[in-house]
């Protein structure tokens, strides 16, 4: 059977997000699981991975359940190990679990997929000219992830609720704050879960698209 490496910037197993991933895939291919913060306790990650002033914030899982906050400058050298590991076992095909970006990844000979690559282009395409709208975890991502989409022609408004606090009032909260100026909204996040659209879908009647389901979706057809 094939496989396919996946990387979260969290911890491995990711229990809440594989399921989704494995559903598309459809058994044609085994989950590799590997995550940056492995073997790391939450007071080290605190200690040692925290964001300084002005870095590029990110969130993800441990495998307790808590969430922590990092700094992509200080996750970026290992995660490559972990891309230099899933290529050394062999696994030709690698999926980055974070839609943040990651400038200047690398690999020898597998084929690296960074959602970032993909979900913005595709999210155009079924947003068109349409009012768009982002939930992300963070408050800080409302600034960070502006530059994502604009070489697309897209200008989102953002609103926040974290998936790892399942904090319901969060969800519907950030649904209210844009469900009368979108037209469509994305959860830019690998996190997110399919009760987290549809509280969404709930709350606002729009159309919602899931990171990790869309994500999925395309891997599924290069397997």
């Amino acid at each position: 059977m094939k496989k396919l490496g996946m990387i979260t910037i969290g911890q491995a197993p990711r229990t809440d997000v594989a399921p989704i991933i494995e559903k598309y895939l459809n058994g044609r291919a085994e989950l590799v699981q590997v995550g940056v913060l492995d073997g790391m306790t939450k007071e080290y990650i605190e200690q040692n991975l925290y964001p300084e002033a002005n870095d590029y914030v990110l969130t993800s899982r441990l495998v307790t359940n808590e969430s922590v906050i990092m700094s992509r400058e200080k996750i970026k050298p290992i995660l490559q190990e972990k891309i230099d590991y899933l290529e050394e076992i062999g696994i030709k095909q690698i999926l980055l679990l974070c839609t943040g970006v990651f400038p200047g990844l690398t690999t020898k000979t597998s084929f690296l997929i960074e959602p970032d690559h993909m979900i913005p282009p595709t999210v155009k395409a079924l947003v068109a000219n349409r009012r768009f709208g982002v939930i992300v975890p963070l408050v800080e991502q409302k600034v960070n992830l502006k530059p994502k989409y604009s070489p697309y022609g897209m200008d989102p408004l953002f609103a926040v609720a974290s998936p790892y606090k399942h904090d319901m009032a969060s969800y519907e909260a950030a649904a209210n704050e844009l469900k009368n100026s979108v037209d469509i909204i994305l959860l830019d996040c690998m996190g997110y879960s399919e009760e987290a659209r549809e509280l969404v879908v709930n709350a606002t009647g729009l159309p919602v698209i899931l990171s990790n389901a869309i994500m999925a979706k395309l891997v599924s057809e290069m397997i």
